[in-house]
């Protein structure tokens, strides 16, 4: 009698199926040939079928991420607008585009009507041009971290850069501002208090070894009380470059953040360059922007450091659509219509309680985030469901992350797309299994969604 064993297809002929040549396409050949593999030692071992093992290794993938890459795709539901550790800046669907285009070879630095070499990403540099008028040259690094250790090497090596102790801020993940700027040798002078720092402050400490006074947004904190600090305009009549690093990447002033700095009024005031984030409230990819005097962008760009914080075509492309292109998600979030988010967290809510789930649509108040406008708070609608619900969301396919606030998972809609309302509303009857079963309840009538069952539509 034969081995059944011997029956077991070669790997070439799986690897052949439809099913996993697709997938090989998608994944890379390496791990669909994995799964194979092991689809096959199941099948010598009499776990299944040989005839089978096309299909356990499709089965095997089926679980995997839909790419090659680990990163699982997120929808915010958080309520912060700019989410570091989700990515921050969402791009538009016009970057997303321009980075499919530049996926391939382009012209990132090439003249195709001469045939020679041409300034790297220009057409990112005259759209931040245009984007502000002040600045006479504009510069794009990998982050605003970057941008601001770059203009330290280049105008500040081995002098003193004068700033206030109030503004020695640390930003994410254990990085400080004085630390990340005395690793390039420059010194540091600080100057006034904590609460208070005046311009004769900074006046009394520039001398002969200055190479630049700096102003930091303290952008994730407030200091509150008897407080005072000197203008952009003040400090940039002591005739010494100012360099403001604004973090944000607010470009020009926005009605409904009256407090956060932007790169137009900061070089209107006189700031000799400016320094900001491209994935925050600009809402592009991650980038750093240096804007200001020609002359200093220029030394800024020249610096020996200036190549190894270069930025790749993809992100030059993002970075130029953003700025050409409509309105990316950061500003459509910032800037939505809260009567139209409580309508439809009704409309999602009340699909949800038609299928048993406990929702109800609620109030809410969203954050810019991202190290922006600390304090600011932006009427919000939100989906309340129990809290068992954050996690379960979190684990599905997709991931829905929310915030847990006072014993209740809440949905918050302005930072989500209302075309992925339905979505949403599937992703939690999906979750309802989940949480049943471990608070050890029955469950409700939810079966019809998970099996592929029309749920109603969250539109008007």
């Amino acid at each position: 009698m034969t081995d059944p064993r011997r029956r077991i297809p070669r790997t070439d002929s799986v690897l052949a199926d439809p099913r996993l040549t697709k997938a090989a396409e998608v994944l890379g050949r390496d791990l669909v040939k994995s799964a194979v593999v092991e689809a096959q030692h199941r099948a010598r071992a009499g776990e299944i079928a040989p005839e089978d093992v096309a299909d356990a290794a499709d089965a095997a993938l089926s679980g995997r991420p839909c790419a090659a890459s680990s990163l699982r795709p997120v929808l915010n539901a958080t309520g912060v607008v700019v989410h570091t550790n989700l990515g921050r800046a969402p791009l538009s669907q016009a970057a997303v585009e321009a980075v499919r285009g530049a996926a391939g070879h382009t012209d990132v630095e090439f003249d195709l009507a001469t045939g020679a070499r041409g300034t790297r990403g220009q057409g990112a540099l005259t759209a931040l041009a245009d984007a502000v008028p002040q600045a006479g040259a504009a510069h794009v690094v990998n982050n605003n971290a970057a941008a601001l250790v770059l203009c330290a090497m280049a105008l500040a090596p081995g002098k003193e850069i004068v700033l206030s102790r109030g503004e020695l801020v640390e930003i994410g993940d254990g990085f400080r501002i004085p630390e990340l700027l005395a690793s390039t040798g420059a010194r540091l002078r600080e100057v006034g208090t904590t609460n208070r720092t005046s311009v004769t402050d900074y006046a009394e400490a520039i001398g002969p070894d200055t190479g630049f006074v700096l102003k930091v947004h303290p952008s994730n904190f407030l200091v509150t009380g008897f407080t005072s600090a000197a203008s952009v305009a003040e400090l940039a009549a002591l005739d010494v470059p100012v360099v403001v690093d604004i973090g944000s990447g607010l470009l020009t002033p926005h009605p409904l953040l009256p407090d956060e700095p932007d790169a137009t009024s900061a070089l209107r005031d006189g700031a000799a360059l400016v320094t900001a984030s491209g994935d925050k409230l600009l809402g592009g990819p991650q980038a750093g922007l240096v804007l200001g005097e020609p002359s200093l962008v220029q030394r800024v760009r020249r610096h020996p450091a200036a190549r190894a914080m270069r930025v790749d075509k993809l992100t030059l492309a993002a970075l130029e659509a953003t700025l050409r292109g409509p309105r990316p998600p950061v500003v459509a979030a910032l800037e939505a219509d809260v009567t139209q988010l409580a309508a439809r967290a009704e409309r999602m809510a009340g699909a949800l309680a038609d299928r048993g789930v406990d929702a109800r649509a609620v109030s809410s108040a969203a954050a810019v985030g991202g190290g922006g406008a600390p304090g600011v708070e932006l009427p919000s609608a939100a989906v309340a469901l129990p809290e068992e619900y954050a996690d379960a969301l979190r684990s599905g396919n997709p991931a829905v992350v929310g915030r847990v606030e006072r014993g209740r998972c809440l949905l918050d809609l302005r930072t989500l797309d209302a075309e992925n309302d339905h979505t949403v509303v599937t992703a939690v009857l999906d979750a309802v299994g989940t949480v049943v079963a471990g608070a050890g309840r029955p469950a409700a009538d939810t079966a019809g969604a998970r099996a592929g069952e029309d749920v109603p539509p969250c539109t008007s």
